[in-house]
This record gives C-alpha cells, sequence and structure tokens, in this order.
C-alpha cells in the first residue's frame, strides 16, 4: 500500500490516551479492512487499537460521544467511484471536526481457504464497489458468481470462520495475513489508479481553533440565484486560497439549492 499523509494529527488530537494506554481509532468495517490499513499508516503510534463499527454512522457517533474511541478515520471520496455523499452529511451534522487526511492506494487481492485453484472457485463475495473495480478480471473466470456483501474484509473473515471451500473474498492482503487465506491473485483491480481519500476525524474541540492549517474544509449553502457561488469564491481569490475540491449536495426541502 502506499500513503500520502498531508496533515499530522498528533498534535491535534484534544483526548489523547493516557500513558501506556493505545490510541484508539473508530473505523467502519471489520479488522483488516482498507480502514484499517489507513488508520495504521496516519496515525502510527506503537499501540494503536481499532475499534470496528458497522456503518459510518456508528463510526461518527463514536468520535462523538469519545467513551470508546479517541478519533476516526473515514472514507471521503475514491478516485474511480467518487464521493461518499452520505459521510458529507454525517460530518455536517456530528459533532466531529476534521483534522488531516491521507491518501491510500488500494490493491484488490482475490482471497480463498489455502490449497485451492481458481477453477475450484464458484462464488466470490465482496463489498459492491470493490467487485465493480475488477469486473475486467473476472470476465476471464464466466463460472464464478459475483455475490455483493457488507464489507470486504468481514467476507474474508466470513470464510475463515464458516471454512468456506469453493468461495472466494476481495480484499487486501492485511485481511488474507489475519485470517489465514491465501492470496490466489494479487492486484486484480482494473485501473492501477486507484485510490481512496480518508479523513481522519475527532471529538470537536471547546478550545480556542488552531491558528495556522495547510488545508481547511468548509461547509455554506447559496441562493439558487445567479452570481451566488461566484460570490463566496471570489474570497477565495481576494485572500490567495487555492481551492482543492468543490462538492455540491442539495439541500433537503429546497429544490435547486
Amino acid at each position: 500500500m502506499t500513503a500520502n499523509s498531508t496533515l499530522p494529527i498528533n498534535s491535534q488530537l484534544s483526548t489523547a490516551p493516557a500513558d501506556g494506554q493505545p490510541l484508539r481509532i473508530a473505523i467502519q468495517g471489520y479488522p483488516g479492512a482498507f480502514h484499517e490499513i489507513a488508520a495504521r499508516e496516519y496515525f502510527q503510534p506503537d499501540r494503536l487499537a481499532i475499534v470496528p463499527n458497522d456503518s459510518f454512522e456508528d463510526l461518527v457517533r463514536q468520535v462523538t460521544l469519545g467513551e470508546d474511541a479517541d478519533a476516526g478515520l473515514m472514507a471521503i471520496e475514491n478516485s474511480l467511484a467518487g464521493s461518499i455523499m452520505e459521510n458529507y452529511r454525517l460530518l455536517n451534522t456530528g459533532r466531529v471536526q476534521i483534522t488531516g487526511e491521507i491518501f491510500l492506494r488500494i490493491r484488490q487481492n482475490l482471497l480463498c481457504l489455502p490449497g485451492q485453484t481458481i477453477d475450484d472457485l464458484r462464488e466470490v463475495r465482496s463489498h459492491p464497489v470493490a467487485i465493480a473495480q475488477c469486473l475486467e478480471f473476472f470476465r476471464q473466470y464466466p463460472h464464478i458468481r459475483l455475490v455483493e456483501a457488507v464489507d470486504t474484509a468481514g467476507s474474508a473473515r466470513d470464510i475463515q470462520e464458516r471454512q468456506l471451500s469453493g468461495v472466494g473474498a476481495i480484499a487486501s492482503s492485511l485481511a488474507a495475513e489475519l485470517y489465514g487465506l491465501e492470496v490466489l491473485a494479487p492486484g486484480i483491480e482494473t485501473n492501477k489508479q486507484n485510490y481512496t481519500r480518508f479523513w481522519a476525524i475527532h471529538r470537536q474541540s471547546t478550545s480556542s481553533p488552531q491558528k495556522s492549517a495547510e488545508k481547511v474544509s468548509l461547509c455554506f449553502s447559496v441562493e439558487h440565484e445567479v452570481g451566488s457561488l461566484q460570490k463566496v469564491l471570489s474570497v477565495f481569490s481576494a485572500y490567495q486560497l487555492n481551492l482543492t475540491k468543490i462538492q455540491s449536495a442539495p439541500i433537503i426541502g429546497r429544490k435547486w439549492e
């Protein structure tokens, strides 16, 4: 995996763990998910405790409460699949703040129980986005049925726990290591320029805001009228701020705003 971390978070955590305690990071997915790989690349403490969550909503709730997680890492955009709009909504409505980001190269692998060949597989399971990223590979094997699942690593774990012969999973190499599976085919994604951007988040701080930052994320709404967006963007230009991304979303209940 290759990763590019742009903003250090260690000095930004408002709830640092006590001496000798692991840093607890909430992620979406099971152990071995790409979220875990990104979290370990980004936070890099000697002791890190991954806190799995079934959904992004649960992840944000964990970070907001602060009882079982010191911080969180959540996917916000994939270079092939685009933005995860629901996560923008969760961040906008939750009591959390963005403190950094990391870009992770996503390498999809075909995993199965040891000793099997690809001809032995009749079914492969994974998250629908992972399946979509590997369709070209599976066109060579029309006998394999592709089945959507909740999580990449969860699919791998299920194979190990239930000893599912003839069933494969699309997941990370870390998932293969954790669940004792064989990497039958590495790097099966169609497009090798497959990156996911993750945001590091932690509970909203009541202390004074930072006086400097390499990157800032803002959320605002504009009226549906000529020049409304241009007026906002002109402020960025006036202060010599380079815009790296703009993401629009509808305001529920208000047409075209």
